[in-house]
């Protein structure tokens, strides 16, 4: 049996590799890293910025679990890191992030209604040291593997019901962007 170590607290990204990767054999763990998540610098493209945070999450992840390790060997055969930024419609180096109140989901909404954006992710896939993997060797002889891609989304014009319903719902809490694709904002947005 495959053992794998999401280092997220992200409920919907454990309960989708939960329910595409339990019927294979793959144990699936969730535990939110100990550290601090860095906040990349604006002006960079927003698809160097989720990947800088996704990398700082994997060396993150790697110092953890050796730590946690000490000596028994390797807990986990892959640890999965990951990050999502939502790129602003106007502007490739400024990242739109998750909103802390009503007033900023509402404006966030209102700046995305009616436009396309780009969401990136991503990915770095850890495997444990003296793996013939081949990728970066980081902290503890983990070996990663990072993959950065984008989607593009387009919100139709949202109008003052759909905008109170998004923002009353509360589905913007934790979400870069200030909405939820797989949630209520579906009903709103869709993929290019």
């Amino acid at each position: 049996m495959l053992r794998v170590l999401l280092a997220s607290k992200s409920e919907r990204r454990f309960q989708w590799l939960d329910q595409n990767l339990s019927s294979l054999g793959v144990r699936i763990e969730s535990r939110r890293l100990i550290a601090s998540e860095i906040s990349a610098p604006q002006g960079l493209e927003v698809r160097k910025q989720v990947e800088m945070i996704c990398r700082d999450k994997a060396r993150n992840a790697s110092i953890e679990q050796s730590v946690s390790e000490s000596g028994d060997g390797p807990k986990y055969d892959v640890i999965l890191v990951s990050d999502t930024m939502i790129e602003d419609p106007d502007d490739s180096r400024f990242s739109i992030g998750k909103p802390n109140d009503n007033l900023v989901a509402a404006s966030i909404l209102m700046r995305l209604s009616g436009r396309r954006h780009k969401v990136w992710t991503s990915t770095s896939i850890l495997f444990p040291p003296g793996n013939e993997k081949k990728g970066d060797v980081i902290e503890g002889g983990w070996i990663e593997r990072n993959y950065t891609s984008s989607a593009t989304v387009e919100f139709s014009d949202l109008n003052h019901d759909s905008m109170e319903e998004l923002v009353s719902s509360e589905s913007w809490k934790g979400k870069a962007g200030g909405y939820d694709l797989a949630g209520i904002a579906g009903k709103y947005c869709h993929l290019i």
